[in-house]
């Protein structure tokens, strides 16, 4: 069994890549994880608290920028939307989606519908318990399987904690490159907006949109912008060879580490999603573990996404298809 099976529902949503750790913790000291306690997982010091709070910070600016557009409703549809706002709550969130045999189904975060339908999908919601409760519900459900097959588009979310615009390599003119077999690209070594995209992912979203029926796209939002690309577009770039896979180590709250295969998808490649109108607040947050340890961590609040014009002819063109 790989070390990724045997992580816990809780520990995978949280995993962090090693990269994004070095740039959190760089210039502190390297504090030992079992010196952390938290119903009874162990973390490493504040970095898995302000990842996990960043997560839901940026689906929940998504969802509010699509619904105030006037055309489109979104909803959360993944365990990671639609769980409670408190890490606690998270833990036991997903120990109650292990229990129900659920946890290892792997859902887009997001169904956007047309704005006309809106009222037609509350209705099934309440008669499903409620958008808490959809990840408990199987997808062989009557009623969950017409909610979802009103779906225009489904969304899986991703986010960095950049500013894209003054990442060094935005907007830098893509150009042949030996890796690529001459195909054009950037040097690996580019800091330059990205989509990402875990193979792992990739495969389960692939297998649930053939299913469904429904496309998926992957909207990555950084605090200054959005970007999005179909899960049909991405796959075409890796099928060609114009994206090639890395391999990225994550750690898990409880220690445990796993490789996994990613693909940076190149920011020219995509639609710009929208613009952050109105940058978040940075609060500083803490949570005091049951020993009495207390763990500071920055919290997102606030903040506003619009959606593009590009994005919204997207949302069109799918709805038209």
């Amino acid at each position: 069994m790989s070390p990724l099976a045997r992580l816990s529902a809780f520990d995978k949503a949280l995993s962090v890549a090693r990269e994004d750790l070095e740039i959190e913790l760089a210039g502190r000291l390297c504090i030992p994880s079992e010196d952390f306690f938290l119903n009874p997982r162990r973390l490493r010091g504040s970095d898995f608290l302000m990842r996990w709070n960043q997560g839901v910070w940026s689906e929940r600016k998504v969802i509010d920028a699509v619904n105030a557009s006037g055309e489109f409703y979104a909803i959360p549809y993944g365990p990671s939307g639609t769980a409670p706002n408190d890490i606690r709550g998270y833990e036991i969130y997903f120990e109650r989606l292990e229990a129900a045999g659920l946890a290892d189904n792997k859902r887009p975060d997001i169904l956007v519908f047309a704005a006309k339908d809106k009222t037609e999908v509350i209705r099934a919601l309440s008669t499903l318990g409620g958008k808490q409760e959809l990840p408990f519900i199987s997808e062989e459900n009557a009623t969950l399987k017409a909610l979802v097959s009103k779906a225009i588009v489904a969304v899986e979310c991703e986010n960095s904690l950049w500013l894209a615009k003054s990442m060094p390599d935005y907007g830098s003119k893509l150009r042949p490159m030996k890796r690529l077999q001459s195909k054009n690209g950037l040097p690996k070594n580019a800091v330059v907006p990205t989509i990402i995209l875990k193979e792992e992912d990739r495969e389960r979203l692939l297998a649930w949109q053939n299913q469904s029926g429904i496309p998926i796209h992957i909207w990555h939002l950084f605090h200054d912008l959005a970007f999005g690309i179909s899960l049909k577009e991405a796959s075409r770039l890796i099928s060609e060879g114009l994206i090639q896979s890395t391999s990225q180590t994550f750690h898990a709250p409880s220690g445990a580490s796993s490789i996994k295969s990613i693909y940076k998808i190149y920011h020219h490649y995509a639609y710009q999603l929208g613009n952050m109108v109105k940058k978040p607040s940075l609060l500083a947050e803490s949570i005091t573990d049951p020993n009495g340890h207390i763990m500071p961590y920055v919290k997102f609040e606030g903040g506003k996404l619009s959606i593009s014009e590009e994005s919204i002819d997207v949302l069109k063109g799918v709805m038209g298809e």
